[in-house]
This record gives C-alpha cells, sequence and structure tokens, in this order.
C-alpha cells in the first residue's frame, strides 16, 4: 500500500472538511484567476500576495481582496476568517486527531536531535499553524462579514506566524552546527571512532577452516527458501523475511532470519498463533534449517502491519529514544529477539552519530530489556549497524588532520574501499566470539590498491587497523573470476582470513543461479597469485603450495607446513610455466607429483630417472611444492660395472657411490 506524505494527508482532512483547496492553494484556480487585478496593483508588496505561480497566492495579500478575483472566488484564508468558533473548534479536534494519528502510524522518535521529529513537525504542526495565523490575519487586517477589521488582532496574528518559522530557522541553525565545516566539528568528528594500530599474524588467529563461513548472504537466503520449500503448511502462509543478521551461534557463523505474514489476509488468519519458525543457515557447511519454536510463536515482527509491528511497539514504547537499524538474533538457546540500537548525536544537533544504549525485544513475549551499551551480554553480535561504523570510521580518515586538510591537500585521509555494486564494501569475520566488520581502507583517491585493513567490533565498537599494502577487494574477486574464466563464475565479496601469517582473501565462486561451486585464495599483498579448488581444503592446500613457491611464506610458517619425502625417482618431466622452468617429478611408492620450480630449486638438475632422493615440500591440491632438497641424504643410482669394464670406468664415474635404499 503506498503512504502518503504528511503534507498530502493535511489536504485531504482539510478537503474532507469542506473546503475548497482548489483556488488560493497552488491548484488550478490559483494565480491570475484569484486575484489577477488585485495581484497586479499590489501583490509585490507581500510575499503571500496574488500573483500566477505564487503557492501563497490565495492567503491573504493585499492584491488577493482588492481585484475582482478576490470578489469571485473566495481563497482558502477567507473561508477560515468567515468559521464561526463551533467551526474552529471542530476544526482543531479534526487536526489534534489526525496528528495523533500521524504519529501513531509515523511513531517519529519526540527527540529534538531527529530529523525525523522535525520533519513531523514541520509537516502537521509548523504548517498548518503558520497557515492558520495568516489567514487570522489578514482577515483582521480587511475584515468581512462576520469580522470588523481590528489591526491590533492583524499585527498578534501575524507575530504569531513568525513563531513556526523562528522553529524553524532553529533547526536549520541546528543543521549547520553539525556540520564538519563548523570550527572544532573536524576534530569531534575524528575521535568518535578510537581505532588502535594492530599487528595482523599476532591479532587474526589462523583460520580454522571447519569455521571459516563460506556463503554469503544471497546465498544464505537461497539455501533458507529451500529449507522453506520442505514445509508445504509454512509455504502456503508464510515467506522468510529478508533480514539474515549474521551472529556467532554455539560456536559458528550462521544467519538467522524470521518467517514472516505471506500477505494481510495470512496475517488476519495466522495472527492469533504468531510466527511459528526462523530460518537458520550454517555459514561453513551450507546446512539450512526451518527452527520451530512450538510454544514460543514470534508474535513481534516486521510483517505484524499494526500495533505489534517491532518498529512501532518499541518506539511507542520508548518515545524519546531514536533507534537505529534493527537486527533479529537468537540467543544460545534459541530464543528469538530483536536488537534495538538506541542512537547518540554528539556534535551539532544532528550530527557525530553513535550509541549509547541497546534494546533488547524478546520477539516471543515482547519483554523489553534496556541496557547501557556496556552491560550488552555477550551473545548480542550487532549493537552497533556495520554501516554506521564504517561511516565513523570514514570521520576519523578524513577529518583526522582538520576540515581544510580533508577538502585541499588531503594529506593522510584515506576511506574505506567502496563495494562492487556501489555501495559501502565491508564483510564480517567471526573473531573471539563476537561479529567483527571487515572492510580495506584505501588513499583518498580510491585507486585499485589498499593501505591496510580495519576491524570493528560490533558489540562493543572496538576498533583496529592492519597497515597491510595489497590489492582492493574488487580487484581480488577480479583476480579469482580470471582464474575460472571459463566457467564464468561470480566471486563474492571476500572475507580476510589468515593463511600461513599472510593476510589472504577468501570468496566463493558462484554460478548462474547462485549455487556457490568453487573457493578461492588470493594474496592480498601479491594478487596474482590465485588458487582455486572445489572444497575449501584443496583450496588451502593449492594456495599454501603456490605461497611456499613464491616465497611469501616466513621461515617459521614454511617450516610449519612442510613435509618430508624419499624416494627413488619413478619419472621426471621438463615444463615451462608463466616463463619459469619447472621439473614435475614422480616417486616409487610415494603419492603425488612433486614441482621443483627453477631457479629456486635447481639442484634438480644434477639428478635422474633412478636416482634416488629426499626432499621437503609443502601439500598442495594436483601439485606439491618442493621448497628444499637434502643433499646429505641423496645419492644418484647407477648400475656398477662389471670387473671385465672397471678399466673403462671414467674418472666421473669412480667417484660414484653405491645406491642409498630408499
Amino acid at each position: 500500500m503506498k503512504q502518503t506524505s504528511g503534507f498530502e494527508s493535511l489536504i485531504d482532512a482539510l478537503k474532507q472538511s469542506g473546503f475548497d483547496m482548489g483556488a488560493g492553494f497552488g491548484g488550478p484556480q490559483s494565480g491570475p484567476t484569484a486575484g489577477s487585478e488585485g495581484g497586479s496593483q499590489q501583490g509585490g508588496a507581500s510575499p503571500f500576495g496574488g500573483g500566477a505561480g505564487n503557492p501563497f497566492a490565495g492567503f491573504g495579500g493585499h492584491g488577493g481582496s482588492g481585484g475582482k478575483g478576490g470578489d469571485a472566488d473566495f481563497s482558502f484564508g477567507d473561508k477560515m476568517g468567515q468559521m464561526s468558533k463551533k467551526a474552529l473548534v471542530i476544526l482543531a479536534i479534526l487536526l489534534i486527531v489526525v496528528l495523533l494519528v500521524a504519529y501513531w502510524w509515523f511513531h517519529p522518535p519526540i527527540n529534538i536531535h531527529s530529523t525525523d521529529t522535525w520533519l513531523f513537525v514541520a509537516v502537521f504542526v509548523l504548517l498548518p499553524l503558520f497557515v492558520f495565523w495568516r489567514a487570522k490575519s489578514r482577515t483582521y487586517e480587511t475584515g468581512n462579514s462576520k469580522v470588523d477589521p481590528s489591526r491590533t488582532k492583524a499585527k498578534a496574528f501575524k507575530v504569531a506566524s513568525w513563531v513556526p518559522v523562528v522553529i524553524a530557522l532553529v533547526g536549520v541553525l541546528g543543521a549547520v552546527a553539525s556540520l564538519s565545516i563548523f570550527p572544532g566539528n573536524a576534530a569531534k568528528y575524528a575521535n568518535v571512532l578510537q581505532t588502535q594500530d594492530a599487528d595482523f599474524a599476532q591479532d587474526i588467529q589462523q583460520v580454522d577452516y571447519s569455521e571459516i563461513p563460506i556463503i554469503d548472504r544471497d546465498s544464505a537466503a537461497l539455501l533458507g527458501n529451500r529449507a522453506m520449500g520442505n514445509i508445504p503448511e509454512y509455504v502456503s502462509q508464510f515467506e522468510i523475511a529478508g533480514t539474515y543478521s549474521q551472529i556467532n551461534y554455539q560456536g559458528t557463523p550462521v544467519r538467522v532470519s524470521p518467517l514472516g505474514y505471506a500477505d494481510l489476509f495470512k496475517w488476519l488468519t495466522n495472527r492469533a498463533e504468531g510466527i511459528p519458525a526462523y530460518a537458520l543457515v550454517d555459514m561453513t557447511t551450507q546446512d539450512a534449517q526451518i527452527v520451530k519454536l512450538g510454544d514460543r510463536a514470534i508474535f513481534y515482527s516486521r510483517s505484524e502491519p499494526l500495533a505489534r509491528n517491532i518498529d512501532r511497539y518499541v518506539q511507542l514504547k520508548y518515545p524519546f529514544y531514536m533507534f537505529d537499524e534493527k537486527s533479529f538474533e537468537i540467543d544460545e538457546d534459541g530464543q528469538p529477539w530483536w536488537i534495538c540500537p538506541v542512537q547518540t548525536r554528539t556534535i551539532g544537533l544532528f550530527g557525530g552519530t553513535t550509541i549509547e544504549r541497546v534494546v533488547m525485544v524478546n520477539a516471543t513475549t515482547g519483554e523489553c530489556t534496556d541496557l547501557a551499551i556496556d552491560d550488552v551480554p555477550q551473545w548480542v553480535d550487532r549493537a552497533y549497524p556495520a554501516e554506521l561504523l564504517i561511516q565513523q570510521y570514514n570521520w576519523s580518515g578524513k577529518y583526522q588532520d582538520g576540515w581544510l586538510n580533508s577538502w585541499l591537500g588531503q594529506k593522510n585521509v584515506v576511506q574505506t574501499t567502496p563495494g562492487t555494486d556501489g555501495n559501502v564494501g565491508y564483510n564480517y569475520i567471526a573473531k573471539d566470539d563476537d561479529v567483527w566488520v571487515y572492510t580495506g581502507v584505501t588513499s583518498a583517491t580510491a585507486d585499485n590498491s589498499i593501505v591496510g585493513f580495519v576491524l570493528v567490533n560490533q558489540r562493543t565498537a572496538e576498533s583496529h587497523y592492519y597497515p597491510v599494502a595489497g590489492a582492493t577487494e574488487e580487484s581480488a574477486m577480479q583476480s579469482a573470476e580470471g582464474a575460472v574464466q571459463n566457467l564464468r563464475y561470480s566471486a563474492t565479496f571476500p572475507i580476510l582470513i589468515n593463511v600461513s601469517e599472510q593476510p589472504t582473501y577468501f570468496m566463493a565462486l558462484k554460478d548462474n543461479a547462485g549455487t556457490v561451486k568453487k573457493f578461492a585464495m588470493v594474496d592480498i599483498q601479491h594478487y596474482q597469485n590465485v588458487a582455486t579448488g572445489d572444497t575449501v581444503a584443496e583450496t588451502q592446500k593449492s594456495y599454501q603450495a603456490m605461497l611456499a613457491t613464491s616465497g611469501a611464506l616466513s621461515t617459521d610458517a614454511a617450516e610449519a607446513n612442510m613435509e618430508e619425502a624419499t624416494g627413488v625417482i619413478r619419472s621426471m618431466t621438463q615444463a615451462v610455466m608463466d616463463g619459469n622452468s619447472h621439473f614435475y617429478v614422480t616417486l616409487d611408492g610415494v603419492d603425488g607429483i612433486f614441482d621443483f620450480a627453477i631457479p629456486g630449486q635447481l639442484g634438480i638438475v644434477g639428478y635422474k630417472e633412478g636416482d634416488t632422493i629426499t626432499f621437503k615440500y609443502v601439500k598442495g591440491d594436483t601439485t606439491n611444492s618442493v621448497q628444499e632438497i637434502d643433499t646429505s641424504k641423496n645419492s644418484a643410482t647407477i648400475d656398477k660395472p662389471s670387473s671385465g669394464d672397471a678399466a673403462k670406468t671414467d674418472d666421473k664415474s669412480a667417484e660414484t657411490v653405491d645406491t642409498v635404499k630408499a
């Protein structure tokens, strides 16, 4: 159902009360017809005089009554001036009813720092008062059949009509005082979010591949809808809401979303029993299920159109709070909750938004718990909306050296990387049983490289910055898609993981149907290094082998990932890959193909088929990358010469030792 604006609602209410809103109110009959002669004589003397195109032409400027147009067609102001006291009382009651209904429906916060409040007051209070008092002033100024002229009353109402204007100007001044250009505000914006530098290898633990989230929100929604299709009694009555909040549930990253009523009729038939389930999608295993609640049905949700609508319910219960983006979560027992962050404006009237309180609403009972941000329980993961945290970090990156520098010199000015769809680019990381927002940080010119990345805790707003030069997320996505360009898969927005102490982009590769087909890991610092695989484990092995081959692994990390092999060379093949020579070796009794990259492993040229060799390698997907040949344990395998051929043996053959058995 299309929602009309507050101004349109006011006009409709006045029309229903019997007023002709056409003439004098910017309608088809306003302009030259409504006071054309008077408008040409004196209309310019008042901003509310007659004249074509003036939306206040009929409100009683001097010209509006002086000409024939004023006699021929009564203006809106004339009609208000001729109303009896009884009619005025009825009109006042009608306006109050409209105001109360509008407040209940739109439920703006009663807070001077809320832009919604100012818009509501302007449309439903200030504008009607201005119109009414201006009309009364004009009536007493000219008089009519029911009212004698009175300059005193006309002046009093005219002065009163400036009160709404002054109040509106207060809002404008408050908005100006919120601007970053206002003296002292740039430093305040820069300090809304406090970010500390941190070491990536120490702060981000080695990834546990059994816990890594491998799908994005769109894939989670697709899996949830498929699971919903397996429950016929739900499909006909409910649909899954588009919430899909990512949280940590019992140590596992999941996305949860409540069911919602399919339409208004389904709401009427099911509202007494409530919403019976929610969708839960495991981000690591891709398992999706519809969790039935039994006697704990959800009664407060966004699909409720009236009193139990969660936005309306919590706002009317806390009328002075300004709520930010609400999220649906479940606690460790599976109980559904709505997490409602409360905004605070710290700069001017409307600037410096942050979160200082959270209202937790039990989605079953409607019971509310109002907590300070420091008292929010550990299981809550989304007290700070992700986009607010991104905005706060951008404030600090832009204004850390003052407003003038953010505009002219732009020295040290940084910003978060944009998403591929033009929106804010970010993802989530599970860390320390909390959900952290991840995004890259680039320079003010927004080039194709990052200078680092930032992680911000959504429960506490703890913020860490990691200086790492490398490719942006979009560049990494393009690199991963290029590795499988023949399949035309699309990459999801990457997440940040630690692989052998190397910051790494991890992403899923999806087909046109949105199904995850492969996975990719991309080296942040060298985004040409891409490894793909059908499983996360395969991708990991291939990626670590690639890191080892390129020399990106540190000595400790390389040692930790290396294994040793000894055997007789069964086959040896030379090939050129990307301009570099490689020897591919197989051993008797040992599975796998071993890659000796030249010039790093130049010693392999001294071996041939039948020789025994010992080396250390990093296990990969299709090939294993050799890191070191152990010459102390190796010897060439050749046939021993017979006694009759001993004299024919040259000096080099004479130095050959006996074969060392594998």
